[in-house]
């Protein structure tokens, strides 16, 4: 149980971090042993955390804290430990709220933008990636927004800047762990962008 706890770790760890693995894909195998396991002074961490969840909790405890962050290579196992479950916390009630934080950050995007203006990458960084760095959209709203619009293909062709490829990572890593109605916020942003006229 413990075991299969820090194998979740190491495989979400590969997932976020490294383009070549999916964790999906591999269905979070990893090359983790027993004996690499019991040596590490964190076992105990594990061992608690492991009896405290279930499966499903267990992946989305790591999920949650690895999206969290901005770089998910510098996020170590002890910054989880410390301030692990409220991140988790945070993220529970994001994604159970999701529609309205969609609609909510979508007014406030639309509000003096237009949809071709927000998704416009040919002088740079497009709004809608300069309103995510500075904290006005959240990763959940870009995923969204990639489902609906499929803006980020284009914006990997158009933008050769470090900052796009890691947001385009963190974006492209999350989407599978997030369960999207497209119709539903279809739908959504389709009011917004109407009543914003």
């Amino acid at each position: 149980m413990a075991f299969d706890a820090y194998r979740c770790y190491l495989s979400l760890k590969n997932h976020f971090t490294k383009d070549h693995y999916d964790y999906h894909k591999y269905g979070g195998k990893t090359r983790a042993t027993k004996e690499t396991f019991y040596k590490r002074k964190d076992r105990f961490w594990f061992e608690k955390f492991a009896r405290q969840k279930n499966d499903k909790e267990v992946e989305d405890f790591f999920v949650s804290n690895f999206v969290s962050c901005s770089d998910p290579e510098s996020m170590w196992i002890g910054e989880m430990i410390k301030d692990g479950e409220g991140r988790y916390t945070d993220w529970k009630k994001k994604v159970e709220s999701l529609s309205y934080v969609f609609k909510e950050e979508s007014e406030s995007l639309f509000q003096d933008n237009k949809v071709d203006e927000v998704f416009d990458c040919s002088g740079g960084n497009p709004i809608v990636l300069r309103k995510f760095l500075g904290g006005n959209i959240s990763l959940e709203t870009l995923v969204i927004y990639d489902r609906i619009l499929g803006y980020g293909n284009n914006f990997d062709k158009k933008l050769k800047d470090p900052v796009w490829e890691t947001v385009s990572r963190r974006v492209r890593k999350y989407t599978p762990f997030l369960n999207i109605d497209v119709f539903r916020y279809k739908k959504i942003l389709k009011e917004v962008v109407i009543d914003g006229t």
